[in-house]
């Protein structure tokens, strides 16, 4: 179990944020929350959930909502001209296409399909982002292919959500997330 007031001390510390907003603490709460149920036990696997999720919830244009369930961003003209359209990047993890969201709309028993922003709610995002990362949801690789008793990649555990892109700084995100779980 992750001590939570080191963890908020330890992610001011090292940079990750120097403020957090209502929305940003009641995110990382789900998060963790979410962690806990679903078993996750591994630090490594819990520090490259955060890691995932600071990076895809990110708008440089508003900090104040990294890591908080949202929207993927762009104008009207941009998402409409997206393949995916209406099913664009939402939530922690950014889930996108008609499939991944009738995935989860069964799964969560919920009307995604109509409602695409129903993800957006924080404890939903929180399971889903934990739950797509633990057993492969979205391309088929988990965190423990990545992070287990005999290893730890993080930069091949990119490929959970999206190839290698981004790796090396989503990876460098881990590691601080990882030191702020182990003060």
């Amino acid at each position: 179990m992750i001590d939570q007031v080191k963890f908020y001390a330890g992610i001011r510390e090292n940079g990750l944020f120097t403020k957090l907003t209502q929305k940003q603490v009641d995110t990382i709460d789900a998060v963790l929350l979410e962690i806990e149920k679903q078993g996750i036990t591994d630090n490594r696997q819990s520090a490259y959930i955060f890691a995932t999720a600071y990076w895809e919830a990110h708008n440089p244009r508003k900090p104040e909502l990294r890591m908080t369930p949202m929207k993927e961003f762009g104008g009207e003209a941009y998402l409409k001209g997206k393949k995916y359209y209406p099913y664009f990047g939402r939530g922690l993890s950014q889930l996108t296409w008609d499939y991944n969201y009738r995935k989860e709309a069964k799964r969560l028993n919920i009307d995604l399909m109509n409602n695409p922003d129903l993800i957006l709610d924080i404890p939903v995002a929180a399971n889903s982002h934990v739950y797509n990362m633990k057993i492969g949801g979205y391309t088929g690789k988990k965190l423990s292919d990545y992070i287990n008793d005999l290893k730890c990649d993080f930069l091949g555990a990119r490929r959970i959500i999206n190839g290698t892109d981004k790796k090396d700084e989503i990876a460098a995100i881990a590691v601080k997330f990882l030191a702020a779980m182990t003060v």
